[in-house]
Protein backbone atom coordinates (compact mmCIF):
# COMPACT_ATOMS: atom_id res chain seq x y z
CA UNK A 1 0.00 0.00 0.00
CA UNK A 2 2.68 2.38 0.78
CA UNK A 3 4.92 1.61 -2.23
CA UNK A 4 1.62 2.70 -4.20
CA UNK A 5 1.19 5.83 -2.77
CA UNK A 6 4.68 6.44 -3.36
CA UNK A 7 4.14 5.51 -7.00
CA UNK A 8 1.39 7.47 -7.69
CA UNK A 9 3.27 10.55 -5.65
CA UNK A 10 5.93 9.66 -8.78
CA UNK A 11 4.01 9.75 -11.51
CA UNK A 12 2.15 12.96 -10.62
CA UNK A 13 5.41 14.31 -9.87
CA UNK A 14 7.09 14.04 -13.27
CA UNK A 15 3.73 14.53 -15.02
CA UNK A 16 3.60 18.10 -13.81
CA UNK A 17 7.32 18.85 -14.38
CA UNK A 18 7.02 17.18 -18.06
CA UNK A 19 4.03 18.83 -18.37
CA UNK A 20 5.56 22.20 -17.98
CA UNK A 21 8.15 21.74 -20.00
CA UNK A 22 5.51 20.50 -23.08
CA UNK A 23 3.08 23.51 -22.32
CA UNK A 24 6.25 26.25 -22.70
CA UNK A 25 7.51 24.07 -26.10
CA UNK A 26 3.81 24.01 -27.28
CA UNK A 27 3.54 19.85 -27.56
CA UNK A 28 0.57 17.95 -26.35
CA UNK A 29 0.51 17.03 -22.61
CA UNK A 30 -0.27 13.07 -23.42
CA UNK A 31 3.17 13.14 -24.82
CA UNK A 32 4.58 14.65 -21.85
CA UNK A 33 2.65 12.12 -19.75
CA UNK A 34 4.03 9.05 -22.09
CA UNK A 35 7.52 10.18 -21.16
CA UNK A 36 6.69 10.71 -17.72
CA UNK A 37 5.78 6.97 -17.12
CA UNK A 38 8.80 6.10 -19.47
CA UNK A 39 11.53 8.29 -17.23
CA UNK A 40 10.33 6.54 -13.95
CA UNK A 41 9.39 3.14 -15.04
CA UNK A 42 10.87 -0.08 -14.95
CA UNK A 43 12.89 0.70 -18.35
CA UNK A 44 13.79 4.14 -17.40
CA UNK A 45 15.23 5.11 -14.38
CA UNK A 46 13.36 1.93 -12.68
CA UNK A 47 11.99 3.91 -9.70
CA UNK A 48 8.49 2.48 -10.15
CA UNK A 49 9.27 -1.30 -10.48
CA UNK A 50 5.64 -2.98 -9.49
CA UNK A 51 3.68 -4.45 -12.09
CA UNK A 52 0.97 -4.35 -9.24
CA UNK A 53 0.89 -0.62 -8.85
CA UNK A 54 1.53 0.05 -12.99
CA UNK A 55 -1.88 -2.47 -13.34
CA UNK A 56 -4.08 -0.77 -10.87
CA UNK A 57 -2.75 2.93 -11.97
CA UNK A 58 -3.52 1.86 -15.50
CA UNK A 59 -6.66 0.65 -14.28
CA UNK A 60 -8.20 3.32 -12.62
CA UNK A 61 -6.69 5.86 -15.34
CA UNK A 62 -8.61 3.83 -17.53
CA UNK A 63 -11.90 3.96 -16.12
CA UNK A 64 -12.01 7.36 -15.34
CA UNK A 65 -11.41 7.87 -19.19
CA UNK A 66 -13.75 6.43 -20.58
CA UNK A 67 -16.61 7.52 -17.98
CA UNK A 68 -15.79 10.99 -19.26
CA UNK A 69 -15.85 9.29 -23.09
CA UNK A 70 -18.90 8.65 -22.42
CA UNK A 71 -20.33 11.60 -20.91
CA UNK A 72 -18.83 13.61 -23.29
CA UNK A 73 -20.96 11.51 -26.42
CA UNK A 74 -24.08 13.83 -27.55
CA UNK A 75 -26.74 10.76 -28.65
CA UNK A 76 -28.82 13.67 -29.81
CA UNK A 77 -26.35 14.93 -32.25
CA UNK A 78 -25.75 11.48 -33.44
CA UNK A 79 -29.07 10.55 -34.49
CA UNK A 80 -29.60 14.06 -35.74
CA UNK A 81 -25.96 13.70 -37.77
CA UNK A 82 -26.46 14.96 -41.50
CA UNK A 83 -25.64 12.22 -44.61
CA UNK A 84 -22.73 13.68 -45.16
CA UNK A 85 -21.19 13.36 -41.63
CA UNK A 86 -22.43 9.85 -41.94
CA UNK A 87 -21.54 8.84 -45.24
CA UNK A 88 -17.94 10.40 -44.22
CA UNK A 89 -17.40 8.52 -41.16
CA UNK A 90 -18.36 5.29 -42.35
CA UNK A 91 -16.10 5.56 -45.46
CA UNK A 92 -13.43 6.33 -43.19
CA UNK A 93 -14.13 3.61 -40.69
CA UNK A 94 -14.93 1.08 -42.90
CA UNK A 95 -12.34 1.91 -45.68
CA UNK A 96 -9.66 2.83 -43.11
CA UNK A 97 -10.34 -1.21 -41.80
CA UNK A 98 -10.35 -2.40 -44.58
CA UNK A 99 -7.28 -1.04 -45.59
CA UNK A 100 -5.38 -1.79 -42.47
CA UNK A 101 -6.13 -5.31 -42.18
CA UNK A 102 -4.41 -5.81 -45.88
CA UNK A 103 -1.67 -3.62 -45.27
CA UNK A 104 -0.52 -5.34 -41.69
CA UNK A 105 -1.60 -8.75 -42.64
CA UNK A 106 0.43 -7.75 -45.97
CA UNK A 107 3.74 -7.21 -43.92
CA UNK A 108 3.38 -10.28 -41.62
CA UNK A 109 1.79 -9.13 -38.84
CA UNK A 110 -0.77 -11.84 -37.55
CA UNK A 111 -4.56 -11.88 -38.17
CA UNK A 112 -5.78 -15.21 -36.09
CA UNK A 113 -4.93 -18.18 -34.44
CA UNK A 114 -4.98 -16.44 -30.76
CA UNK A 115 -2.76 -13.84 -32.25
CA UNK A 116 -4.66 -10.59 -33.52
CA UNK A 117 -1.72 -8.00 -34.17
CA UNK A 118 -3.33 -7.04 -37.72
CA UNK A 119 -6.74 -6.37 -36.25
CA UNK A 120 -5.67 -4.48 -33.27
CA UNK A 121 -3.80 -1.95 -35.54
CA UNK A 122 -6.54 -1.61 -37.90
CA UNK A 123 -8.72 -0.75 -35.27
CA UNK A 124 -6.53 1.79 -33.66
CA UNK A 125 -5.54 3.35 -36.89
CA UNK A 126 -8.99 3.97 -38.18
CA UNK A 127 -9.50 5.87 -34.68
CA UNK A 128 -8.35 9.96 -34.69
CA UNK A 129 -7.37 11.74 -31.03
CA UNK A 130 -10.83 13.90 -29.51
CA UNK A 131 -8.27 15.74 -27.43
CA UNK A 132 -5.92 16.46 -29.81
CA UNK A 133 -8.30 17.86 -32.43
CA UNK A 134 -11.23 19.90 -29.92
CA UNK A 135 -8.03 21.79 -28.74
CA UNK A 136 -6.43 23.16 -31.55
CA UNK A 137 -9.70 23.54 -33.41
CA UNK A 138 -10.88 25.79 -30.48
CA UNK A 139 -7.81 27.38 -30.64
CA UNK A 140 -8.00 28.11 -34.29
CA UNK A 141 -11.78 28.92 -34.10
CA UNK A 142 -12.67 26.00 -36.22
CA UNK A 143 -15.00 23.97 -34.50
CA UNK A 144 -18.16 25.77 -36.08
CA UNK A 145 -16.75 25.75 -39.01
CA UNK A 146 -18.08 23.41 -41.98
CA UNK A 147 -14.66 21.29 -41.82
CA UNK A 148 -15.00 21.32 -38.42
CA UNK A 149 -18.31 20.16 -38.02
CA UNK A 150 -17.79 17.20 -39.91
CA UNK A 151 -14.23 16.60 -38.13
CA UNK A 152 -16.39 16.02 -34.66
CA UNK A 153 -19.23 14.51 -36.21
CA UNK A 154 -17.02 11.88 -37.09
CA UNK A 155 -15.06 11.73 -34.27
CA UNK A 156 -18.14 11.02 -32.56
CA UNK A 157 -18.83 7.96 -34.50
CA UNK A 158 -15.38 6.52 -34.19
CA UNK A 159 -16.18 6.56 -30.48
CA UNK A 160 -19.62 4.69 -31.09
CA UNK A 161 -17.25 2.62 -33.49
CA UNK A 162 -14.84 1.80 -30.45
CA UNK A 163 -17.67 1.05 -28.12
CA UNK A 164 -19.03 -1.67 -30.58
CA UNK A 165 -15.25 -3.30 -31.13
CA UNK A 166 -14.71 -3.28 -27.12
CA UNK A 167 -18.08 -5.37 -27.25
CA UNK A 168 -16.89 -8.26 -28.47
CA UNK A 169 -12.74 -7.78 -28.11
CA UNK A 170 -12.77 -10.36 -25.17
CA UNK A 171 -14.47 -12.95 -27.63
CA UNK A 172 -12.04 -12.35 -30.49
CA UNK A 173 -9.92 -15.88 -29.95
CA UNK A 174 -13.26 -17.61 -30.31
CA UNK A 175 -15.41 -15.04 -32.82
CA UNK A 176 -18.83 -16.98 -33.84
CA UNK A 177 -21.71 -15.57 -34.72
CA UNK A 178 -23.26 -16.72 -31.71
CA UNK A 179 -20.70 -15.39 -29.79
CA UNK A 180 -20.70 -11.92 -31.20
CA UNK A 181 -24.17 -11.70 -31.08
CA UNK A 182 -24.26 -12.79 -26.98
CA UNK A 183 -21.34 -10.04 -26.76
CA UNK A 184 -23.37 -7.36 -28.07
CA UNK A 185 -26.43 -8.67 -26.25
CA UNK A 186 -24.99 -8.53 -23.13
CA UNK A 187 -23.95 -4.75 -23.94
CA UNK A 188 -27.93 -4.09 -25.36
CA UNK A 189 -28.74 -5.33 -21.74
CA UNK A 190 -26.69 -2.91 -19.68
CA UNK A 191 -26.97 0.15 -22.09
CA UNK A 192 -30.92 -0.62 -21.63
CA UNK A 193 -30.51 -1.12 -18.41
CA UNK A 194 -28.08 2.26 -17.54
CA UNK A 195 -30.40 4.30 -20.25
CA UNK A 196 -34.09 3.74 -17.96
CA UNK A 197 -32.27 4.00 -14.69
CA UNK A 198 -30.21 7.33 -15.46
CA UNK A 199 -33.57 8.65 -17.39
CA UNK A 200 -36.38 7.33 -14.56
CA UNK A 201 -34.71 7.42 -11.26
CA UNK A 202 -31.54 9.36 -10.99
CA UNK A 203 -32.74 12.35 -12.21
CA UNK A 204 -34.94 12.35 -9.21
CA UNK A 205 -31.65 11.44 -6.45
CA UNK A 206 -29.88 13.94 -8.03
CA UNK A 207 -32.55 16.68 -7.83
CA UNK A 208 -32.62 16.22 -4.03
CA UNK A 209 -29.51 16.52 -3.60
CA UNK A 210 -28.70 19.06 -6.52
CA UNK A 211 -27.55 21.60 -3.84
CA UNK A 212 -25.22 18.88 -2.25
CA UNK A 213 -22.20 19.50 -4.41
CA UNK A 214 -20.03 16.76 -2.92
CA UNK A 215 -22.93 14.58 -3.00
CA UNK A 216 -23.65 15.00 -7.18
CA UNK A 217 -19.81 13.96 -7.37
CA UNK A 218 -20.38 11.08 -4.97
CA UNK A 219 -23.20 9.87 -6.86
CA UNK A 220 -21.52 10.09 -10.73
CA UNK A 221 -18.59 8.04 -9.60
CA UNK A 222 -20.88 5.59 -7.81
CA UNK A 223 -22.97 5.56 -11.07
CA UNK A 224 -19.78 4.92 -12.98
CA UNK A 225 -18.22 2.03 -10.71
CA UNK A 226 -21.50 0.30 -10.05
CA UNK A 227 -22.33 -0.04 -14.13
CA UNK A 228 -18.41 -0.79 -14.69
CA UNK A 229 -18.85 -3.88 -11.98
CA UNK A 230 -21.84 -5.00 -13.23
CA UNK A 231 -20.32 -5.07 -16.63
CA UNK A 232 -17.29 -6.87 -15.19
CA UNK A 233 -20.22 -9.63 -14.09
CA UNK A 234 -21.45 -9.82 -17.18
CA UNK A 235 -18.38 -11.00 -19.07
CA UNK A 236 -17.20 -7.79 -20.00
CA UNK A 237 -14.94 -5.20 -18.87
CA UNK A 238 -15.06 -2.74 -16.05
CA UNK A 239 -13.82 -0.16 -19.16
CA UNK A 240 -16.78 -0.41 -21.12
CA UNK A 241 -19.20 -0.64 -18.02
CA UNK A 242 -17.63 2.75 -17.41
CA UNK A 243 -18.26 3.97 -20.97
CA UNK A 244 -21.68 2.76 -20.96
CA UNK A 245 -22.06 4.98 -17.52
CA UNK A 246 -20.77 7.95 -19.40
CA UNK A 247 -23.07 7.59 -22.08
CA UNK A 248 -26.48 6.67 -19.84
CA UNK A 249 -25.37 10.30 -18.19
CA UNK A 250 -25.11 11.67 -21.14
CA UNK A 251 -28.60 13.35 -22.00
CA UNK A 252 -28.81 13.41 -18.17
CA UNK A 253 -30.53 16.71 -16.97
CA UNK A 254 -27.54 16.92 -14.50
CA UNK A 255 -24.82 15.83 -17.11
CA UNK A 256 -23.12 19.12 -17.28
CA UNK A 257 -23.00 19.54 -13.93
CA UNK A 258 -21.89 16.33 -13.07
CA UNK A 259 -19.21 16.78 -15.65
CA UNK A 260 -18.45 19.94 -14.17
CA UNK A 261 -17.39 18.60 -11.52
CA UNK A 262 -15.69 14.96 -12.08
CA UNK A 263 -13.06 16.74 -14.76
CA UNK A 264 -10.81 17.00 -11.94
CA UNK A 265 -10.82 14.11 -11.00
CA UNK A 266 -10.92 12.93 -14.94
CA UNK A 267 -7.56 14.85 -15.55
CA UNK A 268 -5.88 13.13 -12.31
CA UNK A 269 -6.62 9.74 -13.24
CA UNK A 270 -5.98 10.27 -16.90
CA UNK A 271 -2.69 11.28 -16.23
CA UNK A 272 -2.16 8.29 -14.11
CA UNK A 273 -3.01 6.36 -17.31
CA UNK A 274 -0.87 7.74 -19.88
CA UNK A 275 2.17 7.53 -17.32
CA UNK A 276 1.29 4.16 -16.17
CA UNK A 277 1.37 3.24 -20.22
CA UNK A 278 4.76 5.44 -20.65
CA UNK A 279 6.00 3.00 -18.15
CA UNK A 280 5.28 -0.40 -20.31
CA UNK A 281 7.17 1.27 -23.22
CA UNK A 282 10.79 -0.38 -23.59
CA UNK A 283 13.82 1.52 -25.15
CA UNK A 284 12.72 1.39 -28.59
CA UNK A 285 14.84 -1.33 -30.76
CA UNK A 286 15.26 -0.74 -35.01
CA UNK A 287 12.50 -3.34 -35.42
CA UNK A 288 9.91 -1.18 -33.04
CA UNK A 289 10.69 2.37 -34.37
CA UNK A 290 10.19 0.68 -38.30
CA UNK A 291 7.16 -0.56 -37.32
CA UNK A 292 5.85 2.64 -35.79
CA UNK A 293 6.68 4.71 -38.74
CA UNK A 294 4.62 2.12 -40.64
CA UNK A 295 1.82 2.51 -38.56
CA UNK A 296 1.96 5.99 -38.81
CA UNK A 297 2.63 6.38 -42.60
CA UNK A 298 -0.20 4.49 -43.24
CA UNK A 299 -2.54 6.22 -40.74
CA UNK A 300 -1.87 9.61 -42.87
CA UNK A 301 -2.30 8.54 -45.82
CA UNK A 302 -5.28 6.01 -45.25
CA UNK A 303 -6.60 8.82 -43.43
CA UNK A 304 -6.47 11.31 -46.33
CA UNK A 305 -8.03 8.38 -48.77
CA UNK A 306 -10.68 7.52 -46.47
CA UNK A 307 -11.76 10.68 -45.51
CA UNK A 308 -11.13 12.78 -48.40
CA UNK A 309 -12.88 10.11 -51.20
CA UNK A 310 -16.53 10.41 -49.66
CA UNK A 311 -16.68 14.00 -48.83
CA UNK A 312 -15.49 14.74 -52.48
CA UNK A 313 -17.72 11.88 -53.75
CA UNK A 314 -20.91 13.74 -52.43
CA UNK A 315 -19.52 17.65 -53.86
CA UNK A 316 -18.17 19.33 -50.73
CA UNK A 317 -15.33 20.55 -52.90
CA UNK A 318 -11.67 20.00 -52.91
CA UNK A 319 -11.27 22.45 -49.56
CA UNK A 320 -13.83 20.84 -47.45
CA UNK A 321 -12.93 17.60 -48.35
CA UNK A 322 -9.12 18.09 -47.27
CA UNK A 323 -9.50 19.79 -43.78
CA UNK A 324 -11.60 17.06 -42.08
CA UNK A 325 -9.04 14.78 -43.60
CA UNK A 326 -5.52 16.60 -41.94
CA UNK A 327 -7.77 17.03 -39.23
CA UNK A 328 -8.28 13.52 -38.46
CA UNK A 329 -4.43 12.38 -39.59
CA UNK A 330 -3.22 10.55 -36.49
CA UNK A 331 -3.81 8.00 -33.65
CA UNK A 332 -6.46 8.61 -30.92
CA UNK A 333 -5.87 8.04 -27.41
CA UNK A 334 -8.47 5.73 -27.44
CA UNK A 335 -6.44 3.75 -29.47
CA UNK A 336 -4.10 3.18 -27.01
CA UNK A 337 -7.26 1.80 -24.92
CA UNK A 338 -8.16 -0.53 -27.48
CA UNK A 339 -4.45 -1.77 -27.86
CA UNK A 340 -3.84 -2.24 -23.78
CA UNK A 341 -6.93 -4.34 -23.82
CA UNK A 342 -5.10 -6.47 -26.21
CA UNK A 343 -2.43 -6.37 -24.20
CA UNK A 344 -4.33 -7.85 -21.33
CA UNK A 345 -5.94 -10.09 -23.38
CA UNK A 346 -3.00 -11.87 -24.53
CA UNK A 347 -4.13 -10.70 -28.02
CA UNK A 348 -0.67 -8.48 -29.23
CA UNK A 349 2.50 -8.66 -29.28
CA UNK A 350 4.41 -6.54 -26.50
CA UNK A 351 6.23 -5.18 -29.23
CA UNK A 352 3.66 -4.36 -31.49
CA UNK A 353 1.82 -2.35 -29.15
CA UNK A 354 4.95 -0.28 -28.28
CA UNK A 355 5.25 0.53 -31.89
CA UNK A 356 1.50 1.88 -31.71
CA UNK A 357 2.38 3.70 -28.99
CA UNK A 358 5.35 5.43 -30.45
CA UNK A 359 3.87 6.01 -33.44
CA UNK A 360 0.98 7.98 -31.39
CA UNK A 361 3.94 10.10 -30.00
CA UNK A 362 4.96 10.88 -33.08
CA UNK A 363 1.81 11.81 -35.16
CA UNK A 364 0.54 13.80 -31.94
CA UNK A 365 3.52 15.87 -32.46
CA UNK A 366 3.24 16.00 -36.11
CA UNK A 367 -0.51 16.47 -36.49
CA UNK A 368 -0.81 19.36 -34.06
CA UNK A 369 2.33 21.10 -36.37
CA UNK A 370 -0.35 20.13 -39.63
CA UNK A 371 -3.89 21.23 -38.05
CA UNK A 372 -2.26 24.58 -37.26
CA UNK A 373 -1.55 25.15 -40.83
CA UNK A 374 -3.98 23.01 -42.15
CA UNK A 375 -5.49 26.16 -44.49
CA UNK A 376 -2.41 26.85 -45.95
CA UNK A 377 -1.51 23.33 -46.61
CA UNK A 378 -5.15 23.01 -48.16
CA UNK A 379 -4.11 26.47 -50.08
CA UNK A 380 -1.25 24.61 -51.69
CA UNK A 381 -3.03 21.50 -52.48
CA UNK A 382 -5.75 22.43 -54.30
CA UNK A 383 -3.58 23.27 -57.22
CA UNK A 384 -2.07 20.17 -57.76
CA UNK A 385 -5.31 18.34 -57.03
CA UNK A 386 -7.07 20.26 -59.97
CA UNK A 387 -3.99 19.37 -62.44
CA UNK A 388 -4.61 15.82 -62.00
CA UNK A 389 -8.19 16.07 -62.78
CA UNK A 390 -10.16 16.54 -59.97
CA UNK A 391 -13.11 18.88 -60.19
CA UNK A 392 -14.24 21.39 -57.65
CA UNK A 393 -17.33 23.37 -57.05
CA UNK A 394 -15.65 26.36 -59.23
CA UNK A 395 -15.96 24.05 -62.27
CA UNK A 396 -18.54 21.83 -61.54
CA UNK A 397 -21.14 24.35 -61.06
CA UNK A 398 -19.50 27.44 -62.71
CA UNK A 399 -20.58 28.94 -66.56
CA UNK A 400 -18.47 25.86 -68.06
CA UNK A 401 -15.44 28.22 -69.28
CA UNK A 402 -13.58 28.99 -66.10
CA UNK A 403 -9.92 29.02 -66.34
CA UNK A 404 -7.50 26.70 -65.50
CA UNK A 405 -6.08 27.15 -61.96
CA UNK A 406 -8.27 29.66 -61.27
CA UNK A 407 -11.34 29.91 -59.03
CA UNK A 408 -14.42 31.48 -60.66
CA UNK A 409 -17.30 30.41 -62.61
CA UNK A 410 -20.84 31.20 -62.69
CA UNK A 411 -20.42 34.88 -63.82
CA UNK A 412 -18.60 37.81 -62.24
CA UNK A 413 -19.73 39.64 -59.98
CA UNK A 414 -22.61 42.17 -59.63
CA UNK A 415 -23.55 45.52 -58.45
CA UNK A 416 -22.82 44.45 -54.85
CA UNK A 417 -20.57 41.84 -53.54
CA UNK A 418 -20.29 39.67 -50.02
CA UNK A 419 -17.00 38.60 -49.73
CA UNK A 420 -17.40 35.97 -47.24
CA UNK A 421 -20.07 34.34 -45.91
CA UNK A 422 -20.99 33.46 -42.23
CA UNK A 423 -24.01 34.45 -39.71
CA UNK A 424 -23.07 38.47 -40.62
CA UNK A 425 -23.73 37.98 -43.96
CA UNK A 426 -26.64 35.71 -44.06
CA UNK A 427 -28.53 37.87 -41.48
CA UNK A 428 -27.82 40.52 -43.94
CA UNK A 429 -29.34 38.36 -46.56
CA UNK A 430 -32.45 37.80 -44.45
CA UNK A 431 -32.84 41.05 -43.60
CA UNK A 432 -32.45 42.13 -47.69
CA UNK A 433 -35.14 39.59 -48.31
CA UNK A 434 -38.13 41.54 -45.91
CA UNK A 435 -37.26 44.81 -46.86
CA UNK A 436 -36.01 45.03 -50.12
CA UNK A 437 -35.98 41.67 -52.01
CA UNK A 438 -35.56 43.24 -55.61
CA UNK A 439 -31.82 43.86 -54.18
CA UNK A 440 -31.00 40.41 -54.04
CA UNK A 441 -31.24 40.30 -57.65
CA UNK A 442 -27.70 42.70 -57.57
CA UNK A 443 -25.94 40.83 -54.62
CA UNK A 444 -22.89 38.70 -55.27
CA UNK A 445 -21.73 36.29 -52.68
CA UNK A 446 -18.26 34.65 -52.98
CA UNK A 447 -17.46 32.10 -50.23
CA UNK A 448 -16.02 28.67 -50.46
CA UNK A 449 -18.11 26.84 -47.82
CA UNK A 450 -19.89 23.69 -50.16
CA UNK A 451 -23.38 24.08 -48.03
CA UNK A 452 -23.35 28.04 -48.48
CA UNK A 453 -22.92 27.53 -52.42
CA UNK A 454 -25.36 25.25 -52.82
CA UNK A 455 -28.21 26.68 -50.68
CA UNK A 456 -27.92 29.97 -51.95
CA UNK A 457 -27.81 28.70 -55.72
CA UNK A 458 -31.36 27.13 -54.72
CA UNK A 459 -32.57 30.09 -53.80
CA UNK A 460 -31.83 31.90 -57.00
CA UNK A 461 -29.27 34.44 -55.52
CA UNK A 462 -25.55 34.93 -57.39
CA UNK A 463 -22.85 32.75 -55.83
CA UNK A 464 -19.10 32.92 -57.21
CA UNK A 465 -16.99 29.31 -55.52
CA UNK A 466 -13.98 30.62 -54.48
CA UNK A 467 -11.29 31.72 -51.78
CA UNK A 468 -11.54 35.03 -50.76
CA UNK A 469 -7.92 35.29 -49.59
CA UNK A 470 -7.00 34.37 -52.79
CA UNK A 471 -5.99 37.38 -55.33
CA UNK A 472 -6.93 35.11 -58.08
CA UNK A 473 -9.84 34.71 -56.88
CA UNK A 474 -11.07 38.26 -56.56
CA UNK A 475 -9.41 39.25 -60.03
CA UNK A 476 -11.55 36.30 -61.72
CA UNK A 477 -14.49 37.07 -59.95
CA UNK A 478 -14.65 40.74 -61.29
CA UNK A 479 -14.83 42.00 -58.32
CA UNK A 480 -13.07 45.35 -60.02
CA UNK A 481 -16.06 45.89 -61.68
CA UNK A 482 -18.59 46.27 -58.42
CA UNK A 483 -20.10 49.36 -56.84
CA UNK A 484 -20.32 48.17 -52.95
CA UNK A 485 -18.37 45.38 -51.53
CA UNK A 486 -18.98 44.38 -48.35
CA UNK A 487 -16.37 42.44 -45.76
CA UNK A 488 -19.24 40.69 -43.10
CA UNK A 489 -16.42 38.10 -41.57
CA UNK A 490 -14.49 39.12 -38.52
CA UNK A 491 -10.21 38.25 -38.86
CA UNK A 492 -11.03 35.62 -36.05
CA UNK A 493 -12.66 33.66 -38.72
CA UNK A 494 -10.86 34.94 -42.04
CA UNK A 495 -8.17 32.07 -43.32
CA UNK A 496 -5.67 33.00 -44.95
CA UNK A 497 -6.09 36.93 -44.51
CA UNK A 498 -7.35 39.64 -42.67
CA UNK A 499 -10.03 42.23 -43.07
CA UNK A 500 -7.56 45.15 -43.85
CA UNK A 501 -5.34 42.39 -46.54
CA UNK A 502 -8.37 42.23 -48.10
CA UNK A 503 -9.12 45.74 -48.13
CA UNK A 504 -5.84 46.80 -49.41
CA UNK A 505 -6.45 44.16 -52.52
CA UNK A 506 -10.05 45.04 -53.13
CA UNK A 507 -8.75 48.83 -53.48
CA UNK A 508 -5.91 47.88 -56.07
CA UNK A 509 -8.32 46.14 -58.02
CA UNK A 510 -11.06 48.55 -57.78
CA UNK A 511 -10.37 52.44 -56.72
CA UNK A 512 -14.05 53.68 -57.06
CA UNK A 513 -15.45 51.24 -55.25
CA UNK A 514 -17.65 51.77 -51.63
CA UNK A 515 -15.93 49.19 -49.16
CA UNK A 516 -17.85 48.27 -46.22
CA UNK A 517 -15.61 46.25 -43.35
CA UNK A 518 -15.70 44.92 -40.31
CA UNK A 519 -13.75 45.51 -37.15
CA UNK A 520 -12.72 43.37 -34.51
CA UNK A 521 -11.34 45.80 -32.16
CA UNK A 522 -11.30 49.16 -31.86
CA UNK A 523 -7.91 49.98 -32.17
CA UNK A 524 -8.50 48.18 -36.23
CA UNK A 525 -10.99 50.68 -37.23
CA UNK A 526 -8.33 53.03 -38.11
CA UNK A 527 -6.30 51.04 -39.85
CA UNK A 528 -9.30 50.09 -42.12
CA UNK A 529 -9.74 53.10 -43.12
CA UNK A 530 -5.79 53.66 -43.87
CA UNK A 531 -6.08 50.66 -45.97
CA UNK A 532 -9.20 52.02 -47.95
CA UNK A 533 -12.46 51.26 -46.30
CA UNK A 534 -15.32 53.62 -46.77
CA UNK A 535 -17.04 52.93 -43.89
CA UNK A 536 -16.51 50.39 -41.13
CA UNK A 537 -19.09 48.28 -38.87
CA UNK A 538 -17.82 47.24 -35.07
CA UNK A 539 -20.47 45.09 -34.60
CA UNK A 540 -20.10 45.18 -30.32
CA UNK A 541 -21.64 48.54 -30.70
CA UNK A 542 -24.57 47.29 -32.25
CA UNK A 543 -25.00 44.78 -29.40
CA UNK A 544 -24.49 46.99 -27.00
CA UNK A 545 -26.98 49.27 -28.20
CA UNK A 546 -29.50 46.22 -28.60
CA UNK A 547 -28.44 45.08 -25.10
CA UNK A 548 -29.41 48.85 -23.66
CA UNK A 549 -33.05 48.54 -25.28
CA UNK A 550 -33.25 44.90 -23.31
CA UNK A 551 -32.41 46.39 -20.17
CA UNK A 552 -34.73 49.56 -21.07
CA UNK A 553 -38.00 47.18 -21.41
CA UNK A 554 -37.11 45.29 -18.44
CA UNK A 555 -37.28 48.34 -16.16
CA UNK A 556 -39.88 49.31 -18.04
CA UNK A 557 -41.76 46.03 -17.60
CA UNK A 558 -42.01 45.70 -20.86
CA UNK A 559 -39.39 42.96 -21.49
CA UNK A 560 -42.76 40.24 -22.36
CA UNK A 561 -43.28 42.59 -25.64
CA UNK A 562 -39.76 42.97 -26.78
CA UNK A 563 -39.07 39.15 -26.40
CA UNK A 564 -42.41 39.03 -28.35
CA UNK A 565 -41.68 41.55 -31.22
CA UNK A 566 -38.19 40.10 -31.29
CA UNK A 567 -40.03 36.16 -31.67
CA UNK A 568 -42.04 37.74 -34.33
CA UNK A 569 -39.04 38.96 -36.06
CA UNK A 570 -37.29 35.59 -36.07
CA UNK A 571 -40.14 34.08 -37.23
CA UNK A 572 -40.41 35.86 -40.76
CA UNK A 573 -36.75 35.16 -41.28
CA UNK A 574 -35.21 32.30 -43.99
CA UNK A 575 -31.92 32.69 -43.16
CA UNK A 576 -29.03 30.22 -44.63
CA UNK A 577 -27.12 29.77 -41.49
CA UNK A 578 -28.93 28.68 -38.20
Amino acid sequence: MHELIRDITLCILFAWMLGLLAHFSRQPLILAYLIAGFCIGPFGAGWVKSQESISVISELGLIFMLFMIGLEIDLKKIVRAGKVILFAAGGQLLGGCLLGVLFFAGIGLSLGGGHFDAVYLCIACALSSTVIIVKVLYEKRELDTLPGRITLGVLVLQDIFAILFLAVQPSLANLQVSVILLSIGRVAVLVAAALLVSRYVLPRLFHQIARRPELILLGALAWCFLVAETAERLSLSREMGALIAGVSLSTFPYALDVTAKVTTLRDFFITLFFVALGMTIPVPGLSVIGLALMIAAFTVVSRLVTTFTPLYLMKQGLRASLLPALNLAQISEFSLVVIQTGVTDNHIAAETANAASFAFVVLAVLSTFVMTRSDEIARWAIGPLKRIGLRDLDLDHGNGHAEEGHEGGHGEARRIVILGFFRAASALLAEIERQAPVLLEQITVVDFNPNVYQTLLSRGLHVIYGDISSADTLLHAGVGKSEMIILSVPDALLKGASNEKLVRHVRTLNPTAMIVATADLLSDVGELYEAGASYVTVTRLSDAHELFTVIEAAQAGLLADKRAELDLRLGERREVLP
